[in-house]
């Protein structure tokens, strides 16, 4: 799929308006936040936060590895 935007001017500042179809695609209404992060073949737009889903893969691993001591430390 292949969506040509414009950019325009919002207030002082410049923006993008996206229509609603790759709103639905990304499942974001208004008050959501999307991320912007630079991939090798430009700017890939995503609802879920990159560094939260880097954070919660550590966490995963510490768990894993640390399984023994965490049960004990919730009794």
């Amino acid at each position: 799929m292949s969506i040509a935007l414009k950019e325009t001017k919002i207030g002082n500042s410049a923006g993008v308006i996206l229509p609603k179809e790759p709103l639905a695609l990304l499942r974001v209404g208004l008050g959501d936040s999307l991320y912007a992060t630079e991939s090798p073949d430009g700017l890939r737009l995503t609802a879920a936060n990159p560094e939260f889903a880097t954070k919660m893969e550590l966490a995963e691993q510490i768990m894993r590895e640390d399984r023994d001591i965490l049960r004990v430390l919730a009794k």
